[in-house]
C-alpha cells in the first residue's frame, strides 16, 4: 500500500496491483529482450557481408566513382578516438580508394592531439590548412585531412555572433538600422567566411561510434550532408566502408531549389 497526499493535504490510499506490475517489468524485459537481439543480428549481417566484401567475394562495390565524393568527414567518439592505430589503418583504406579531401572530427579533440603522429602515418597526405596556403586545393594529387573538433565550431560561433554584432552596433550609429537586428542564415555565412571558419560542406559524413549522431560536428556545415552511422570503431571494416561510400556514389541527390 502506498500513502500519498491528495487534495487538501490528506492522506489518499494507493493500492499498486502487484500482478499489474510483475507483468509491465515482464513486459518491458521482453521488450528490451528483443530490441538488442535484433540489433545484434543487424551487426552480425553487417559484420559477415563487410567480410565478403573485403575478400572480394562480393563484386558489387569493387568499382566506385569516387570522384563523387569530393569532401568526405569522418566522425569518431572521443572515448573512441584514443584507438589511434584504428584510426590511422581507416584513413589508409580512405586515402587508397582515392578520396582527395578529408575532414577527421572528434568533439574533445582527440584526434587534433596525435595530429603529427596520423599525417607521419599516411603516405601521400597532407594538412588541409597547409593546402590552402600553398593554393593547391584543386590541382593536387595528395588527401588533404582538416583536423576538427567541437572547440572549432564555438569559437567560430562566437567570433561570427562578435561581428554581426558589430557590424549592426555601426549601422544604429550612423542611423541607417534602428529596427530590431534580424540576423539570417546568408548573414550568418558571410560572417562566417569572414573570419575564416567557412569550411566545405562534405559530402558524405561517416560515423564511428555508439550513438546515432553527428557528435557535435558543426551543422552549418551539414545542410547537404549524407550521415552514415558506421558503429563502433573497433568493429571497422574495409567491407563496410566501401559499401557505404558506393551507395552514396549511386543514389542520385536532390538538393532542392
Amino acid at each position: 500500500m502506498d500513502l500519498k497526499p491528495g487534495a487538501g493535504g490528506q492522506r489518499v490510499n494507493r493500492f499498486v496491483d502487484p500482478i499489474s506490475y510483475h507483468f509491465l517489468q515482464f513486459l518491458w524485459r521482453t521488450l528490451h529482450l528483443l530490441v538488442s537481439l535484433w540489433y545484434l543480428q543487424v551487426s552480425m549481417v553487417q559484420m559477415i557481408e563487410g567480410f565478403l566484401i573485403s575478400s572480394g567475394l562480393v563484386k558489387r562495390y569493387g568499382a566506385l566513382d569516387i570522384d563523387k565524393v569530393r569532401y568526405l568527414a569522418i566522425v569518431v567518439d572521443s572515448e573512441e578516438a584514443y584507438q589511434i592505430s584504428k584510426v590511422i589503418q581507416l584513413l589508409k583504406w580512405v586515402e587508397d580508394m582515392g578520396v582527395k579531401h578529408l575532414c577527421l572530427y572528434d568533439s574533445k579533440g582527440v584526434l587534433k592531439t596525435n595530429k603529427k603522429t596520423i599525417m607521419e602515418s599516411l603516405n601521400n597526405a597532407m594538412p588541409f590548412e597547409e593546402a590552402v596556403e600553398k593554393d593547391v586545393l584543386l590541382d593536387q594529387k595528395q588527401m588533404t585531412v582538416e583536423f576538427a573538433s567541437s572547440s572549432d565550431g564555438k569559437e567560430a560561433i562566437t567570433r561570427a555572433a562578435n561581428v554581426l554584432f558589430m557590424k549592426y552596433l555601426k549601422y544604429a550609429k550612423t542611423g541607417v538600422g534602428k529596427e530590431e537586428p534580424c540576423f539570417t542564415e546568408d548573414q550568418m555565412d558571410e560572417a562566417l567566411k569572414a573570419i575564416g571558419y567557412k569550411g566545405p560542406e562534405p559530402d558524405l559524413l561517416l560515423i564511428y561510434g555508439p550513438v546515432r549522431c553527428h557528435l557535435g560536428f558543426s551543422p552549418w556545415r551539414l545542410r547537404y550532408t549524407e550521415m552514415v552511422h558506421m558503429g563502433p570503431l573497433r568493429y571497422m571494416n574495409l567491407g563496410s566502408l566501401k559499401k557505404a561510400i558506393h551507395r552514396f556514389t549511386t543514389v542520385q541527390q536532390n538538393y532542392g531549389t
